[in-house]
């Protein structure tokens, strides 16, 4: 029997995913954790066989979850189930040590095919996904069709997140445990490599990739 660990700040979705995992022979569900913290608590409790975890959590992103289990329990099987585009978080998501990316309304139809897949020892993506990673590998993919917000750091994508929820300087230090000033900083970064002359037009553009993540 193989054990899932869910980390969703949605109860719904997550009693969702539990429902769907539990009626699967050789898969339960043998904890649910609604945050990063009790996440991450939660795999070394628990020491599951998969952990499925969601990018937007209240108190840390879910790339940032990642990276902490990757380095805290090396080598535990991690699966990003999210509502996020995966062009842009797809191969953020591997690089902090995932071994699958699926977007949620694609879950119904694939989720169980990605976790056997991942629990197998093999790494879940879709067919998308998988050709521009290839294209990427072997150089065909052209410089020019990368989008100026591939070219933030995940702690950038983080700050402009915040920054398009309304979310105030000071408030997002707290929340990522940096300085206001080093918050600045990532701003004035984001500013230069988006083109962006000053903080209104940084405000408008992250409120609207904000709602334009929201409606996809």
């Amino acid at each position: 029997m193989k054990r899932l660990l869910l980390v969703d700040d949605h109860p719904i979705m997550r009693h969702g995913l539990a429902q769907l995992i539990r009626s699967e022979e050789g898969l339960e569900v043998c904890a649910e954790a609604g945050n990063a913290y009790d996440g991450l608590a939660a795999v070394g409790q628990f020491k599951p066989d998969l952990v499925v975890i969601d990018l937007t959590l209240p108190d840390k992103n879910g790339l940032e979850l990642l990276k902490d289990i990757q380095a805290l329990h090396p080598g535990t099987l991690c699966l990003v189930l999210s509502m996020h585009d995966e062009a842009l978080y797809g191969e953020r998501a591997l690089r902090a040590g995932a071994r699958g990316y699926i977007m949620k309304e694609a879950a119904a139809d694939h989720l169980i095919t990605a976790v056997r897949k991942v629990l197998g020892g093999g790494i879940y993506v879709s067919d998308g996904m998988a050709s521009r990673m290839l294209e990427l590998l072997s150089g065909h993919r052209q410089k020019t069709t990368v989008a100026a917000i591939d070219t933030l750091t995940d702690r950038e994508l983080e700050v402009l997140e915040m920054i398009g929820q309304g979310i105030a300087t000071k408030l997002i230090g707290e929340r990522l445990n940096i300085s206001t000033r080093t918050v600045e900083a990532h701003r004035a970064h984001i500013k230069d490599k988006l083109s962006i002359t000053d903080g209104a037009a940084l405000v408008r553009y992250a409120v609207q990739w904000v709602e334009q993540q929201a409606g996809m």
